[in-house]
């Protein structure tokens, strides 16, 4: 995933797509990082983590929804956290709560 959505650079400015895999730790993210004009860029893109068998959705800047993606592509809800959600909310979102 960190991988498809690392191929679309944005169209602005001099923007580098960093795709960060932490292998060992589970930890993967995509930033995007450089200039627009005068002004320094730095943002995460994507966040996820894997922990207790599950997909830990730190951050989701996409404007799909990476949840929405991964249940398309056959993982179960069950096994989606939506950790930017506060755990008490997690229950409503029809995803894992931990």
């Amino acid at each position: 995933m960190i991988n498809e959505y690392g191929q679309y650079k944005p169209r602005y400015g001099d923007i580098e797509v960093q795709k960060i895999f932490d292998v060992q730790g589970d930890h993967y993210q995509l930033m995007n990082v450089g200039w627009h004009g005068n002004r320094r860029l730095r943002g995460c893109v994507l966040q996820i983590d894997l922990k207790n068998d599950k997909i830990w959705i730190q951050h989701d800047g996409t404007e799909i929804g990476v949840a929405n993606e991964l249940v398309e592509w056959g993982v179960p809800p069950e096994d989606i956290v939506l950790a930017y959600h506060a755990p008490y909310k997690r229950q409503y979102t029809g995803f894992a709560v931990d």
